[in-house]
């Protein structure tokens, strides 16, 4: 009789398990593989019926999301004849380009505000966590429940009151604005997880520093901060994804100098309405700068995210 072990998964549970994985993973891609391909298709090919699947590729779609076009007439073509591969792909309408979208701008606007809040966000969140976690406060518990309760009621629930607010304080449509509004809502989700991350680390490593000559900033500098940095990048994320992805107050407080990515690429036009493929191609662009982020610090996040969940 040979020895079993219960905490070891036999063959078939492993395969069971590994083909629900792959299964599950190929099934939340299809949306996110759809997208990236309708930014490659032409306009006619992204509302046929039934959808194709198979096509030919062009750039349309990445053309119109970053250009301005006009029709003009047929002597005006006929006498300025494209130049750039780019504008044979306008002319085939008869439209000739003028100038650049704004949707570099938006993009830009969406990488100042959303790691910017981030950035914020992780910083107060650390201390006011270090604090909680380290000091006798009064009513600690109190104060952190206050800080958790801000993060169960929508953010939208209150975006009249901070509308009125930001015009009167002449925050509206400005970069700073829109930071200090995604801080104070990623915030409270910022001080409860680095406050369980700087709880697992044990206080004995900081009274070693104190011992050793270290103020009690230099002991948080060099000793706690190394320890969860961890827990620092799998916060970043969270918060990141939230600035990153947020529409409502984008629309509601935002129309010009400080519009996100978000509220725009859903207004972009083509000939006779909504330009898909060009909607697909600024959604794939505006994919990237957080997959990239995620992909670059995935080791910390799985670390992160399992931290403290195993004691010895």
């Amino acid at each position: 009789m040979s020895a079993y072990s219960v905490n070891e998964p036999s063959g078939r549970q492993k395969w069971i398990a590994g083909t629900l994985v792959i299964a599950y993973a190929l099934i939340t891609m299809v949306p996110l593989v759809w997208i990236v391909a309708t930014g490659f298709k032409s306009p006619a090919d992204a509302i046929s019926y039934p959808p194709k699947v198979l096509f030919e590729p062009t750039l349309e779609g990445y053309v119109n999301l970053f250009t301005t076009r006009t029709r003009q007439t047929e002597d005006y073509l006929a006498a300025n004849p494209p130049q750039t591969w780019y504008e044979e792909i306008v002319r085939q309408y008869d439209m000739v380009i003028v100038g650049p979208s704004r949707y570099g701008e938006r993009f830009l606007n969406s990488i100042i505000i959303g790691f910017g809040s981030t950035f914020l966000s992780i910083f107060l969140g650390v201390l006011a966590a270090y604090a909680f976690s380290r000091f006798r406060i009064p009513l600690k518990d109190d104060l952190l429940f206050f800080i958790l309760s801000t993060r169960m009621m929508p953010p939208i629930a209150v975006a009249i009151p901070i509308f009125l607010m930001y015009r009167q304080l002449g925050l509206s449509d400005t970069h700073l604005g829109m930071i200090l509004l995604y801080t104070a809502v990623n915030i409270s989700l910022a001080v409860w997880l680095l406050k369980g991350f700087i709880d697992e680390i044990p206080r004995e490593y900081e009274e070693a520093a104190l011992i050793d000559g270290y103020t009690r900033f230099q002991a948080f500098y060099k000793v706690v901060l190394p320890q969860a940095t961890t827990g620092i990048v799998a916060t970043a994320i969270f918060c990141l994804i939230f600035s990153w992805n947020e529409y409502a107050f984008a629309v509601l407080l935002t129309s010009g100098t400080a519009q996100t990515a978000p509220p725009f690429i859903p207004t972009i036009i083509g000939v006779g309405g909504q330009d898909w493929p060009a909607v697909a191609a600024g959604a794939t662009l505006f994919l990237l700068p957080v997959m990239i982020f995620t992909v670059a610090l995935r080791k910390h996040l799985l670390r992160g995210i399992t931290f403290g969940a195993v004691r010895k």
